[in-house]
């Protein structure tokens, strides 16, 4: 159901249970899943494809066209996975011809007056806490939590499990599992406590931080780094997905510790 004093499209498609509080707009090419809440004064635009369960909070834009001048009103989307929290002014624009779409994915946490640019793609319980600024382009992974402030560049990759501390300028790649602080921001260990608060093994964590200290603390370059990575560790999983994060870091990843 919706209240009265909502501006709703009647072509808008909205789920079981879903309540648009008063003075927000809803437009046609818009679609919101089941038992979503909307607080009041949030604007949703074309191409908004909202999941279960979300809370929408006052002040909130969703859909609005990309800041990007290349953009020329192709027919994009943005995407937003169930359960997820947006808090109050975030503004989250629509993807242009590169990926199509902005995605958000289920059980995150937007907090107040996050900007997610064009084209990026969050994964499944990440964090962005407030004042978040995020260019065009970004993937970030899942479990990774950006605390205040922290603004990332166009084009980067954060991966899973990291943390960023706040008031960070994320300039590079950030691997999975670590923690990162400093300018310009520089590795500064693993996020031993958020990878055991989700269910990591302890050998899983010391496996994970004698792979960083072999990059990051030995001041081998990293293509000696990985060579000795790939052939010092045994086969895991954990082990694989940093392989592969920064060989794909075509723009390289962040710097080592002092």
């Amino acid at each position: 159901m919706s209240e009265l004093r909502a501006n709703i499209h009647p072509k808008a498609k909205l789920g079981a249970n879903v309540v648009v509080e008063p003075f927000s707009t809803v437009y046609d090419d818009v679609e919101i899943g089941d038992g979503t809440w909307i607080g009041p004064n949030v604007t949703i635009m074309n191409g908004a494809r909202i999941g279960k369960n979300c809370k929408i909070f006052p002040g909130a834009v969703i859909s609005a066209d990309p800041q990007d001048l290349k953009y020329a009103g192709e027919d994009t989307k943005t995407i937003i996975g169930d359960n997820t929290v947006i808090r109050e002014c975030v503004t989250i624009n629509k993807g242009t011809s590169d990926r199509w779409s902005t995605e958000v994915g289920a059980n995150c946490l937007l907090m107040a007056y996050v900007h997610v640019a064009h084209d990026c793609k969050i994964g499944n319980n990440v964090i962005l806490a407030n004042c978040v600024n995020l260019a065009g382009h970004i993937t970030i992974n899942d479990f990774a939590i950006l605390e205040g402030m922290v603004a990332v560049q166009q084009f980067l990759t954060i991966g899973a499990h990291s943390f960023i501390a706040g008031g960070s300028l994320v300039r590079k790649n950030v691997p999975p599992y670590v923690k990162a602080a400093r300018e310009p921001l520089s590795y500064v260990g693993i996020n031993s406590i958020g990878l055991k608060r989700r269910g990591f093994s302890d050998e899983t964590v010391l496996e994970i931080e004698s792979i960083y200290r072999t990059l990051y603390v030995r001041n081998v370059n990293t293509a000696k780094a990985l060579a000795e990575i790939k052939d010092s560790f045994a086969q895991s999983v954990t082990k694989d997905e940093i392989v592969a994060f920064i060989e794909a870091s075509e723009k390289g990843i962040m710097r080592g510790a002092n």
